[in-house]
């Protein structure tokens, strides 16, 4: 039994083998591309620009929601307990707004994500066109990115085509 496990194992190593050799591989470095195209630099710009704009406001509505709360808890004492259910609600009411804003502008389908779809799928579609057309020349089967795998501990520079990658994208 041991004898054709063996057996079949070998026959499977040897045929693998023999369909790696027929394939060509390269890697591409996606954060080293990134970095040198413009566009994308400009457009993380934006992002980081808008992010912060909309941080300052959350951050603001949730000033004027702890300054409410620190309020009324020096002002409980005199107000009626009409007047204490009225600021509760308005203290509820201001801290349901601040997550309100973080889920319109930072929630899965917010405006930064809307954004960042509009500015940052372009350019990877662009890369990846780009990719395609150099492998189509270059006969390349497989191209994988060799920022984006951990497993990878040596790759010959030779069959790095991140630079090939950016001056098919006009990049210098």
């Amino acid at each position: 039994m041991k004898k054709l496990v063996s057996i079949i194992f070998a026959a499977l190593l040897l045929c693998g083998t023999a369909f790696a050799k027929d394939q060509s591989i390269a890697y591409i470095d996606m954060s080293y591309i990134l970095k040198n195209l413009p566009q994308y630099e400009q457009a993380n710009e934006q992002l980081t620009m808008l992010s912060k704009r909309w941080q300052k406001e959350i951050d603001a509505a949730q000033q004027e929601a702890r300054v409410m709360a620190t309020n009324y808890q020096t002002e409980q004492i005199f107000l009626s307990e009409t007047m204490r259910a009225q600021r509760e609600q308005e203290i509820v009411a201001k801290e349901q707004e601040v997550l309100e804003l973080k889920r319109k502008y930072f929630g899965q389908e917010g405006e930064l994500y809307k954004k960042r779809e509009a500015l940052i799928k372009p350019i990877q579609d662009e890369i990846y066109n780009a990719i395609q057309d150099l492998a189509n020349e270059k006969r390349i089967d497989i191209v994988k990115d060799r920022s984006a795998d951990p497993a990878l501990i040596y790759m010959s520079s030779k069959l790095d085509v991140s630079d090939q990658v950016l001056r098919k994208l006009g990049a210098k």
